[in-house]
């Protein structure tokens, strides 16, 4: 075999149980062609591999360029978007392989080899964990429900920020309210064909959606003095079911419902060819399902015009005027509809333009952003793109693990993890700018930047439902349901991408700490940014919970809002992320809300916020991290003192306007937090309310005479009462306490006794916690049956 290796293999009396394993393994694929004795154990293994230039792979093995998925190459339906030259990198990556294969010992392409001390083989990673994007830089084609029509154009939009601020519209109060004319009295000039509905359900999916010819949906023009506009929302993200011409430039828009359910109308997002310039048309939406919405404090819709940006590199803009948002009286249907009317000016005679509820952030944008990380040879060495899992219909939903490279077992070890995920609803757009902007700076050079990527492991999903995002839903997946309602679901496959999140969670809870976790949403009818989390229980760490937003607070001042804050655990959100994030032992577990408007405070009052803003409070995100886990706690101690103060003070200012005295000092830990947010503040008011009304009437309660029979019946029915009643729940029984202590009471004192109890006394006695005045109520209690065990008798 090898003479100069015989005297290290008769050493050997046992096999390796790696060497045995893999050869089971590769001999029952047919990899293996050599006998069970011609492979050397691992000492010898190494010393081949090492010494044996044709064995030598010249240290490529373990590269991204090696890592492509072969089924990639078979996909017939991907974008190319590459030059020839990463083909040419492919064909090289397969002719290492091919060196592998020609091996006497082990054909396999699982074996990874690396010449970093001594050349140890390890099995490569399973392939469905890596990326599809590698050198290939090919974009996966999005896949759609196969009732879905798709127009073969592709939509692409440039970023451009502003040079002015974008304020705030300011109702006059003379704002139009149109008329609904409706489809009988107007022109349809755009309709979808066949759009799945509640009674209908996803079944299938393939890239272009729907087979066959693209029909168009627009009306023919006429001739070149014809000025009917022309809509189109057949494409990524769009949303626009039909369009009825109701004038000359009038024209009332329906949306599409949510596929597989009958609402959540909400996002829009549509083409308009065949502009005038110079003319002010009027678009009305008549089929919303919000009875609030920030167009009622002056928000506007976007527009993009497709010349400016060709010729000017102007992208999306706030455009609108006579904005009203109003309820349909026109409605027939079951549920109340409102309408948002507003009128535009588009600046080019026959330009392509787009209106939008907010920026468009497509599923083929984050890819293309994933790529170019992908194909950084700098960002790809600690960011690492893997597959999380496949949506319904296919898409991909992408898991990014960004990290350096840790010296020691240990110190990789003891790396604490961060996990943010974001466009679980897909209409809410913002998420994914915020998701953005903490991407560009966690990748970059930034030493803060590197100082967390050094302390942290972060688990980042930037795209939780790829699905919704394609076909323009505004809340739901292709299951007609929300999924940030299904956290707790067992429904591995009608749920896979909150299944298999929840899942990798759980895992990474076994490994390490999870320092924070944070959904990043959209908000429809509050304006700035401001996070709800969860109130903390445990007594050690109270409050904690609310300094990372206080942090994150002074940070971004003009963006964030920490009063819009809330951290109440209600009922109806118990199956979302940030719940049960936190039930699974995550003490900062959020859910972001951006809003779709702009801000109401300092340098920024009363503008929108654009795209940089958002992608802003993503670098925020990061240097709050930083002051949230500095050594020196300073900042952190600071934080939770104001809190302390501010909450002390907004308890006393709301038992103030009730008209109520309390002593924090001694009552502090019998307030439940909850009941004191600012968005529960008639829940606060109504249970202060209650307590007052009890209290009235145990102060105006006469005490009425009984006879002997009555007061033998009751003192049957009360003998037999388990004292345990008489416990913390005994307000819960403090009417028959009461008439017991009022009955003792009227008996002492017409036996001419000098005894007896005040009502208000007693009232307090009994609506306390305070487990010594309980004690209190016991003796009282205890002798007041006495005394009529003694009168009875």
């Amino acid at each position: 075999m090898f003479p100069a290796l015989e005297p290290e293999l008769k050493q050997e009396t046992l096999p390796d149980p790696y060497e045995d394993f893999m050869y089971h393994h590769l001999q029952y694929y047919g990899y293996y062609k050599a006998q069970r004795g011609t492979l050397p154990n691992s000492a010898t293994h190494q010393h081949i591999w090492k010494n044996n230039p044709r064995y030598l792979l010249n240290g490529s093995f373990g590269k991204r360029e090696d890592l492509i998925p072969d089924r990639l190459q078979k996909e017939k339906h991907l974008w190319p978007s590459c030059l020839p030259s990463t083909v040419r990198r492919q064909t090289g990556a397969m002719s290492r392989d091919s060196l592998m294969l020609s091996s006497p010992f082990v054909k396999s392409r699982q074996l990874l080899y690396d010449d970093i001390g001594k050349v140890n083989p390890h099995l490569r990673e399973p392939r469905d964990l890596f990326a599809l994007f590698s050198g290939s830089a090919l974009l996966q084609a999005p896949r759609w429900p196969v009732e879905c029509e798709v127009i073969k154009e592709r939509i692409h939009h440039i970023e451009w920020v502003p040079p002015q601020p974008e304020y705030f519209y300011q109702p006059t109060g003379n704002e139009k309210i149109p008329e609904i004319v409706g489809e009988e009295k107007g022109t349809i000039v755009y309709q979808l064909d066949s759009v799945p509905t509640e009674d209908c359900y996803f079944t299938s999916s393939r890239v272009g959606g729907k087979r066959g010819i693209i029909k168009e949906l627009s009306v023919s023009l006429q001739g070149p003095e014809d000025n009917t506009l022309l809509f189109e929302s057949r494409f990524e993200s769009g949303n626009l079911q039909k369009a009825v011409r109701v004038n000359t430039f009038e024209y009332e828009l329906t949306l599409r419902t949510d596929l597989y359910t009958n609402k959540h109308t909400q996002w829009f997002y549509f083409r308009v060819q065949n502009t005038r310039k110079d003319v002010t048309y009027r678009f009305t939406i008549v089929n919303l399902l919000k009875p609030k919405s920030l167009y009622t404090v002056g928000m506007k819709p976007l527009m993009y015009s497709q010349l400016d940006a060709s010729t000017h590199s102007i992208g999306w803009r706030r455009e609108g005027n006579e904005i009203k948002y109003y309820r349909n009286t026109a409605e027939d249907g079951q549920q109340p509809l409102y309408c948002l009317t507003w009128t535009a000016r588009f600046p080019h005679d026959r330009d392509t333009c787009f209106f939008a509820h907010f920026y468009p952030y497509t599923y083929t944008d984050l890819q293309r952003f994933l790529l170019s990380v992908a194909n950084s040879p700098v960002k790809s060495q600690f960011c690492k793109l893997r597959t999380l899992c496949r949506s319904l219909a296919g898409n991909t939903v992408y898991l990014l693990t960004i990290t350096n490279p840790a010296r020691t077992p240990q110190e990789a070890a003891a790396k604490k993890a961060v996990v943010l995920t974001a466009r679980v609803h897909p209409g809410e757009s913002n998420g994914s700018w915020i998701m953005k902007g903490f991407l560009d700076f966690i990748l970059s050079n930034s030493p803060d930047a590197q100082l967390l990527r050094d302390i942290f492991i972060f688990k980042v999903v930037p795209m939780l439902n790829p699905d919704g995002v394609i076909v323009g839903n505004y809340r739901c997946s292709l299951a007609g349901r929300d999924l940030n309602r299904h956290y707790k679901t067992i429904l591995k496959e009608s749920f896979p991408c909150i299944w298999h999140t929840r899942n990798m969670i759980k895992r990474l809870l076994e490994e390490r700490e999870v320092l924070l976790y944070c959904d990043f949403h959209g908000h429809s009818r509050k304006n700035n940014i401001f996070l709800y989390g969860c109130n903390n229980t445990n007594r050690e760490f109270w409050l904690h919970e609310r300094v990372f937003p206080l942090m994150l607070s002074k940070n971004a001042p003009d963006k964030f809002s920490f009063h819009s804050c809330n951290f109440k655990v209600q009922k109806c959100k118990e199956g979302t992320g940030r719940v049960v994030m936190w039930r699974m032992g995550i003490l900062n577990s959020y859910t972001m809300e951006s809003t779709f408007g702009g801000s109401t405070l300092g340098n920024k009052r009363d503008t929108h916020f654009t795209t940089e803003d958002l992608k802003s409070l993503g670098y925020h995100v990061c240097d709050t991290l930083l002051d949230f886990c500095d050594p020196d706690r300073t900042k952190f101690m600071q934080c939770l003192a104001e809190l302390k103060e501010l909450l002390q003070q907004e308890i006393h200012k709301k038992f103030k306007e009730l008209g109520q005295d309390m002593d924090l000092e001694r009552s502090w830990s019998d307030i439940s937090l909850s009941d004191v947010e600012s968005r529960y503040q008639t829940s606060f008011q109504s249970k202060t309310r209650e307590l007052n009304q009890k209290k009235t009437m145990y102060k105006k309660k006469k005490k009425a005479l009984k006879s002997r029979k009555q007061r033998n019946k009751q003192y049957q029915r009360h003998t037999l009462m388990p004292e345990s009643k008489l416990t913390e729940d005994a307000p819960v029984r403090t009417p028959t306490a009461a008439v017991w202590l009022e009955c003792s009471t009227s008996q002492l004192n017409g036996r001419g006794k000098s005894t007896s109890l005040d009502p208000t006394d007693m009232t307090t006695l009994i609506l306390t916690k305070n487990k010594d005045r309980i004690q209190v109520f016991h003796l009282i209690y205890d002798h007041c049956i006495t005394v009529v065990r003694w009168r009875w008798w």
